[in-house]
């Protein structure tokens, strides 16, 4: 464990299959639990963890990302997710947690929050997808990389450096993100998961593992939901999304929202896909202001 002058403590968690970096804001419980979706790391939430104090917050790298461990045959299932997630809670010493999922952890969170109701506080979602909804829209370079049909096409393009940075640049673009902001999160966050950086290296297998079974959880993401459990789950809920994300629309946070119980719904203006980093102090508001389970 290192501490950090700020009081913020970075940490190393033993799992099973490899050790999982941790950032832990110290505070109030319940803690604020924030999973990061793909393709980044914990920094995406570099913004929002100093101003949900006087609150705990915590971070952390799934393996095969960010600095985390990269185990041979590392998963990416919510179940695989689930199992990192309680071993965290489990160190750190969280009974229970206001869950934060965005993007692609989205559903690993809903996933948590349903095998574990004792254990989440509230769950929040941040533009994230579940199952095959109707506005569903996946990004073009995510859509290329899951689909099996062009496996030999995305694996030729991310083993060449060239491609690999065109794709990266293009679709920086189809995001709004300032691909050249050394304090973006195209820098931060996304690009050393591509190329590695001094602080870790590349997580370009944990990429082509997550992709390539994006299809498989969608569908079982839909059985879930058609299960009944999301509209049965006794936990509350917000949906945050931010209002100008071309790919996961407000259209979609209206579908989602409509698979639980009374959800709590907000649309952030002036932010995109990581309404978090674009509007960092309207989304800390709303997390600390969040209710919970008793």
């Amino acid at each position: 464990m290192t501490k950090i002058e700020t009081g913020v403590r970075e940490r190393s968690v033993i799992h099973e299959r490899g050790s999982l970096h941790v950032v832990d804001y110290p505070g109030e419980e319940p803690a604020v639990v924030l999973l990061h979706g793909f393709p980044d790391d914990h920094r995406v939430y570099d913004k929002l963890l100093p101003l949900l104090s006087p609150r705990r917050a915590v971070a952390f790298d799934w393996l095969g990302y960010g600095q985390s461990d990269r185990p041979d045959g590392a998963g990416f299932s919510s179940e695989d997710h689930g199992s990192e997630l309680a071993a965290v809670l489990d160190a750190l010493g969280i009974p229970q947690a206001v869950l934060v999922g965005h993007d692609a952890s989205g559903p690993d969170a809903v996933a948590f929050a349903v095998d574990h109701p004792e254990r989440v506080a509230h769950l929040v979602l941040l533009n994230t997808v579940f199952g095959h909804q109707p506005s569903l829209q996946l990004p073009e370079m995510i859509r290329l990389l899951a689909d099996p049909a062009f496996a030999a096409l995305a694996d030729a393009m991310i083993k060449d450096e060239g491609q690999r940075l065109w794709l990266l640049q293009h679709t920086a673009d189809q995001w709004g993100l300032d691909a050249l902001d050394p304090e973006g999160l195209a820098i931060r966050s996304i690009l050393p998961q591509f190329f590695g950086d001094p602080d870790q290296p590349d997580a370009l297998a944990g990429i082509r593992a997550w992709t390539a079974h994006l299809f498989d959880a969608l569908d079982t993401q839909d059985t879930l939901a058609d299960s009944g459990a999301l509209g049965r789950l006794e936990v509350p809920v917000s949906i945050i999304f931010g209002q100008s994300d071309r790919y996961l629309t407000p259209s979609l946070a209206s579908e989602i929202a409509g698979l639980f119980k009374d959800p709590e719904f907000h649309l952030v203006e002036g932010a995109a896909h990581w309404p978090h980093y674009d509007q960092p102090h309207v989304v800390a508001q709303l997390l600390k202001g969040a209710r919970t389970s008793k």
